[in-house]
């Protein structure tokens, strides 16, 4: 269908060293030197290529290279990836460009190679700074190697993010302030913080299920995502979206363009691509539809995903959501009642209630449609 161009591109590299026990992720756990990895990267160059003979790449803003560990895959084939890509758009400074790494891949020559190729802005799969909670969830790292790939990365990069996991069985509220204030000391400018979740068919969900393991605790998680609030806003990080901070200016724009509407464009197996225009949206994994949106469906939606973020939704977007969307402002008086969203500066903004209950408050703007 005719369609808006795509801002935010995503690249899926589906493969690690090891699959780690909560994960759900398409990825397979191959050695460095598979040769399904250089068919994989292959056929990955020859899409980039062909979505650039077809105008697609032409207004992209962000890149994203996530997986799997693209570090995995080592720097010959990131080269020709990174190379593709930057004989296929315009990857210049203005243009966000991401790579996830974990640190039991990430070397110093490959943070200075990647970085003169395009990269500008690393992301490194911490989960822990405490060798007990990374062995608990099946990590291929210790904390000794997070660390060292955090001073590696900064050898580079003023941007780099490190994403920590709560909620893990054995994790103390103790464990969890020291890996905060860890990434902290060493100098990220951005921090996730993921509650676990079991996924089905993950060995955590067998081991829930078998009764080897219990399941994650919502009050523990709730507290332990308050000591990551209190410590990151000492440290001058703004919580911008429901499960990220950043030192000002150094928010994922990528991130962001999902949550505000923003057409994407995903190469790979498993990769996401949302295509709209005025009228339709529709997100597709590997050639099925998964969503199909009508243009109501669509103005609801932006009004969720606006809920993930700090700054909310705008009264000039409600007014005009409002035109399409009949019950909206009872369910937002509502949501107001009930501690889930609160009215700041002409925005409606989600409370920190309204995110630990992120499924009544999303749900509730969803289904004005």
């Amino acid at each position: 269908m005719p369609h808006d161009p795509y801002r935010a591109l995503y690249l899926h590299v589906p493969f690690c060293v090891k699959r780690c026990s909560y994960c759900d992720f398409t990825t397979s756990a191959v050695a460095a030197d598979d040769p399904r990895i250089d068919a994989y990267v292959e056929d990955l160059c020859l899409a980039i290529r062909r979505k650039s003979k077809e105008g697609e790449l032409s207004a992209i803003e962000t890149v994203y290279l996530g997986g799997g560990t693209p570090s995995h895959i080592g720097m010959s084939r990131l080269s020709m990836l990174l190379y593709a890509l930057s004989t296929s758009m315009r990857l210049e400074p203005d243009v966000e460009c991401s790579m996830e790494a974990n640190p039991e891949s990430l070397t110093p020559n490959m943070v200075r190679d990647i970085w003169a190729l395009g990269v500008n802005r690393l992301s490194i799969g911490v989960q822990s700074f405490d060798d007990k909670v990374l062995e608990t969830i099946g990590r291929a790292h210790d904390a000794q190697a997070a660390c060292r790939a955090i001073e590696a990365a900064h050898e580079r990069f003023t941007n780099v993010s490190c994403d920590l996991m709560c909620g893990i069985p054995g994790q103390s509220a103790e464990s969890f302030e020291r890996s905060i204030s860890r990434a902290i000391e060493l100098g990220v400018s951005h921090i996730s913080v993921y509650p676990l979740t079991i996924e089905p068919h993950t060995p955590f969900d067998r081991m829930v299920l078998s009764g080897e393991m219990p399941e994650p605790d919502d009050d523990v998680e709730a507290e332990q995502m308050q000591i990551a609030q209190s410590l990151l806003a000492a440290a001058g990080f703004e919580r911008y979206e429901v499960a990220s901070y950043a030192k000002p200016g150094y928010e994922c724009r990528h991130n962001i363009a999902y949550w505000t509407g923003v057409p994407y464009l995903g190469i790979g197996t498993s990769a996401a691509t949302m295509t709209q225009n005025s009228e339709r949206r529709m997100r597709m994994t590997d050639g099925s539809v998964t969503d199909d949106l009508n243009a109501e469906q669509m103005v609801a939606e932006d009004l969720m995903l606006g809920m993930r973020m700090t700054r909310g939704v705008s009264g000039e977007k409600i007014a005009e959501a409002r035109l399409v969307l009949p019950r909206l402002d009872e369910t937002i008086d509502k949501l107001v009642e009930e501690g889930l969203a609160a009215w700041s500066e002409d925005r409606l903004r989600p409370t920190e209630r309204g995110w630990l209950l992120g499924n009544e408050l999303y749900g509730a703007l969803f289904d004005l449609a």
